[in-house]
C-alpha cells in the first residue's frame, strides 16, 4: 500500500509542478513511445546547443555570455522595452539582470532612459554597436534556423511554429505570441539618444 500512495502522491506533485509551470493538465496523448520522446528530448538538447554555439563565440570574445545575448536580443527586438518586462520576459532576478544589463550599458551596447510619463521607469535601447552586436550574433542563428525549415518541407513552418508554440506553457502563450508579433514593430521605431 505505500507504493502505491507514494506514487500517488509522486505523480500528483509532478502534476501539481507541471500545472505551475503553465503546462497543461491532460493526459499525454502517446503519439510516440516513451523512448521516442526522450530522443526528442535529448535532440532539443543538441539543437540548442548548436544553435548557441555561434553566438557563444563571439560573445566570449567580449567577455559576455548567454545572459547579455537574451537582454541584448530582446532590447534590440523591442526597442523601448522596459526593465520590469525584461525581467517578466527573462524570468531572472532584478540582482542577475542588473550585473548583465549595468555590463552592456558601461560598454555602449544599451542605452537606459527615464520613462516620459513615469520617470521613475527604466526604458531600454540598442545603441548602434548594440543592433550591430545583436545582427551578428543572430545571422548564424537565423541561417540554421532556414536551413531546418528548408529541410522540414512544404508545411514544415507552421508545423514547427505550432510545437514550439505548444511547449510554451499554456499560461504565456498569448503572451509570448503578442511579444513576438509586435516584435517587428517595435524594431521598426529607432531609437535617438535625446
Amino acid at each position: 500500500m505505500t507504493d502505491i500512495n507514494d506514487h500517488s502522491l509522486s505523480a500528483l506533485k509532478s502534476r501539481r509542478a507541471n500545472r505551475d509551470r503553465g503546462f497543461d493538465d491532460e493526459p499525454r496523448v502517446k503519439a510516440a513511445s516513451d523512448s521516442d520522446l526522450i530522443g526528442m528530448a535529448e535532440m532539443l538538447f543538441f539543437a540548442y546547443r548548436d544553435f548557441i554555439s555561434d553566438p557563444d563565440t563571439d560573445l566570449s570574445a567580449l567577455g559576455f555570455g548567454r545572459a547579455h545575448h537574451r537582454v541584448l536580443h530582446f532590447v534590440n527586438r523591442h526597442p523601448g522595452l522596459r526593465v520590469a518586462d525584461l525581467l517578466d520576459i527573462l524570468k531572472i532576478t532584478k540582482q542577475s539582470l542588473g550585473r548583465v544589463l549595468k555590463q552592456l550599458i558601461d560598454q555602449g551596447y544599451i542605452a537606459q532612459e527615464a520613462g516620459q510619463a513615469d520617470r521613475r521607469e527604466r526604458l531600454l535601447y540598442p545603441t548602434e554597436r548594440g543592433r550591430a552586436l545583436a545582427e551578428r550574433l543572430i545571422t548564424p542563428q537565423l541561417e540554421r534556423i532556414a536551413r531546418a525549415l528548408q529541410a522540414a518541407g512544404a508545411n514544415g513552418d507552421q508545423a514547427v511554429r505550432d510545437f514550439l508554440q505548444t511547449m510554451v506553457g499554456s499560461s504565456e502563450r498569448a503572451r509570448v505570441a503578442d511579444l513576438i508579433a509586435h516584435g517587428r514593430e517595435r524594431n521598426a521605431k529607432r531609437w535617438t539618444p535625446s
